[in-house]
């Protein structure tokens, strides 16, 4: 692989970028189980290998571990099995504890139990006489997370992981990001989780599924008392209702915060595990690529990150400085083929062999992958002032300042990159100047040649509020000749948490926030403050003859909750000139 940001347009992974997986196997007859726990609880587990094979022909086994239940009633197999049994590889599908077919209780995402549990899952693989005593954890979004937990438990069997678009701390990257209410999320996600642990699934069509798969001769029964256990769980969203702070701990969870289920904050113990890690990111999929990046500089094991233009899912490619309908490669089916390429590498034992880490990543409008073993990349801060008349300007200009009244009313699209965490849809941000009337938006002259900027983009905002709180949202863009903005990336903040983390682990990608109690600084209504942030990070190659656009907004009624959530909106005076407000973005030089 190429180091040192050298780009490349194909083959970065080792294979050519639009080749699909060979099929050298078919899928075999599926057979379900429960595996008692420690505590009594019983984990449902589907397991399924290649069409032919006996007893005791030995298969190295993909893990996949959901609680988006591991397979529907009156189904031959999973989606797993489906996509990975073809490859020769042996497929178990488990529900986490209190759901699917699993008895137990659910409380929130990877609580200690159901985290504990995939050591004894593992142990049960390896004593199964199909089994090679060879592991890799696998899956995608909520999946993807359980398999970095299974990297924690750094047991022998597990020879690699590879987790897809996971949240690698859900609170900045994905429920509360900038320690912003995600509400969308929170809301709907929670919504349907407890829905599942019903029994209950509506499909894309509109008819209700037949719920999930039960287990054995005596299933029905069993899940029957599964489903009993799965409604005395409180949903999850009572919890998130209790939370401004990365550190409260909710009643409804047993006094346990995020901080708890966050995989940033066992970064250790995984780099111990030494486990082989290949992790896919989008730059439009919530914070996914935020968190890739930290795990990047967090985690020590041999490590192969991808970082590319996707939605939730890596289904949908959206790159919209190129020509809409336009092929990006990886494709989703070359996506997987490389996931089963880096799955062989784990079980040979190739992959721990690597020394150090890859960080690959997708350029904007340049349409070429580069890749790295630093980030971030070595660039020159370029430094952009909101200046008068709406004006994006190197210089800053005369003080003054710019009022916006907060439209609690005021949203932004649908088909947003956070939206896309819930149904994987495709992202699409089309004009943004269709928002301006709720905005300040603030645009440069055109470029006299191409600009790349990759890396964290960092805002600086010198504001006066008449309330104490607020939710400060920045976005950046590019405007095409014909005027037409197009969205790049953003960054938000709620206004309690601007306090500057200055011992942050990551405090190189720009300001960090600890997101903790004692650090809250509320605003004082009337005086000036400083808010410095990042945003999300973004490679893009803007061509000369576009311009810059940064565009400031106090609300997104789509996506965020309003703050504060009562009361009068904020009043914003937002001032300008040298102790003003401004944007530094990374620049790469040519």
């Amino acid at each position: 692989m190429s180091i040192s940001s050298q780009k490349t347009s194909h083959s970065i992974f080792g294979y050519d970028c639009d080749g699909a997986a060979a099929k050298s196997d078919k899928v075999g007859p599926l057979d379900s189980t429960y595996v008692t726990m420690r505590d009594g609880v019983r984990i449902a587990l589907d397991i399924v290998r290649p069409m032919g094979d006996d007893a005791n022909t030995k298969r190295d086994t993909i893990l996949v571990m959901t609680r988006y239940w591991r397979g529907t009633k009156g189904e031959s197999s999973n989606q797993w099995a489906d996509l990975l049994v073809p490859s020769g590889f042996a497929v178990v599908v488990g529900d986490s504890r209190g759901t699917g077919a699993s008895s137990g209780q659910w409380p929130y995402h990877r609580a200690r139990p159901e985290t504990l549990d995939f050591s004894e899952i593992l142990d049960w693989i390896v004593a199964q006489p199909w089994s090679t005593g060879q592991v890799i954890g696998y899956g995608l979004s909520y999946t993807a997370n359980t398999a970095d937990w299974m990297a924690e438990r750094n047991h022998p069997a597990l020879k690699g992981i590879i987790p897809r678009f996971a949240d690698y701390d859900s609170y900045e990257d994905c429920f509360f990001p900038g320690g912003v209410p995600n509400l969308f999320v929170v809301q709907t996600w929670s919504a349907n989780v407890k829905e599942l642990d019903r029994n209950v699934k509506i499909l894309a069509n509109g008819q209700r599924s037949p719920g999930v798969r039960p287990v054995g001769p005596d299933g029905e029964a069993d899940l029957a008392e599964a489903l009993r256990d799965h409604e005395r769980a409180v949903p999850i969203s009572e919890g998130f209702q209790q939370v401004t702070f990365k550190d409260d701990r909710p009643t409804t969870w047993g006094g346990v915060s995020m901080i708890e289920w966050s995989t940033q904050e066992v970064a250790d113990r995984i780099s111990r595990s030494r486990t082989p890690t290949q992790n896919l990111a989008g730059w439009f999929d919530g914070g996914t690529a935020q968190g890739a990046i930290r795990r990047f500089l967090g985690q020590s094991n041999p490590m192969n990150l991808i970082i590319g233009p996707w939605n939730h899912g890596g289904d949908y490619a959206y790159d919209p400085l190129r020509d809409h309908g336009e092929t990006i490669v990886p494709t989703f089916a070359s996506q997987y083929a490389n996931d089963v390429r880096f799955a062989g590498l784990c079980f040979n034992g190739e992959a721990g062999k690597q020394q150090g880490k890859v960080l690959h990543y997708y350029t904007l409008g340049e349409g070429a992958w580069k890749s790295t073993r630093s980030w971030p990349p070595a660039a020159t801060r370029q430094r952009w002032y909101m200046t008068s008349s709406s004006r994006l300007s190197s210089s800053p200009g005369e003080a003054g300042f710019d009022q916006l009244e907060v439209d609690s009313t005021a949203g932004d699209v649908e088909t947003s990159r956070w939206a896309t965490q819930i149904d994987r849809r495709q992202v699409d941000y089309g004009d943004r100047r269709q928002f301006d009337a709720a905005r300040l938006a603030y645009t440069g002259e055109p470029l006299t040649r191409d600009l790349e900027v990759t890396g964290h983009p960092v805002v600086h905002l010198n504001v006066t509020s008449t309330r104490e709180d607020g939710a400060f949202l920045v976005y950046l863009e590019a405007v095409r000749p014909d005027g037409v903005s197009l969205y790049l990336t953003e960054g938000q903040l709620r206004a309690v948490h601007r306090k500057v983390w200055t011992d942050s682990p990551f405090r190189a990608l720009g300001p960090q926030h600890s997101y903790l109690r004692r650090d809250a600084e509320p605003l004082i209504p009337g005086d000036a403050a400083i808010l410095t942030f990042t945003l999300n990070p973004i490679s893009a190659l803007l061509p000369a003859g576009h311009r810059l656009r940064v565009v400031l907004a106090g609300s997104d009624k789509t996506t965020f909750a309003t703050v504060p959530a009562d009361g009068r909106p904020p009043i914003l005076k937002f001032h300008r000139g040298q102790a003003g407000c401004w944007i530094d973005l990374p620049v790469i030089e040519a």
